[in-house]
């Protein structure tokens, strides 16, 4: 040993490809503040990985649940002409019985893709997020603000409208 160099004066080590400058212990210390980083940085990339999949579960569940929007969509006039349709025929007659049949079959493949009917009967409260006013009225034994009377029915599909209930409200006096 050189009679100059002392054991305690800094050195310089090389591990790996990596310099280090200091005595053994600082050296022990940097590495370990360096593998307490990586173990940050590791954990870091894992949550967001972890995130990642999350929210891509999300979105493919969202877009599960609206696949048949469209035409579930498209469905809605067809549900409105069956139901006028319905109206004006005649009680007893053979068609009348198998457009009911047919209606139910249509609402209960559409109910089983989420699809919900938004019918409000006069009385009801109105409801801005479900139904659309048309116009208001005079409306006695109904409650000012409440529903008087439903032009066309709205749906729902997994809870979000779809389509809202066109109505008349009762005035307020």
């Amino acid at each position: 040993m050189n009679q100059e160099q002392t054991p305690q004066e800094d050195q310089t080590h090389a591990t790996d490809g990596v310099v280090t400058e200091g005595t053994p212990q600082a050296i022990i210390e940097q590495l370990k503040g360096e593998l307490e980083q990586l173990r940050a940085d590791a954990l870091r990339e894992r949550a967001d990985l972890d995130n990642q999949r999350k929210r891509l579960a999300r979105e493919v569940e969202m877009a599960r649940k609206f696949a048949n929007e469209r035409l579930l969509g498209d469905l809605l006039p067809l549900f409105d002409s069956m139901e006028a349709g319905l109206a004006a025929a005649a009680e007893g007659d053979p068609l009348r019985a198998g457009m009911e049949l047919t209606l139910r079959q249509l609402h209960r493949i559409a109910e089983a893709n989420g699809l919900l009917e938004v019918a409000p009967a006069a009385g009801d409260t109105f409801d801005p997020e479900r139904h659309q006013a048309m116009s208001m009225i005079d409306a006695p034994g109904v409650a000012p603000g409440a529903v008087a009377q439903t032009f066309q029915k709205g749906y729902l599909l997994n809870e979000r409208l779809l389509r809202p209930a066109l109505v008349v409200v009762a005035k307020q006096d």
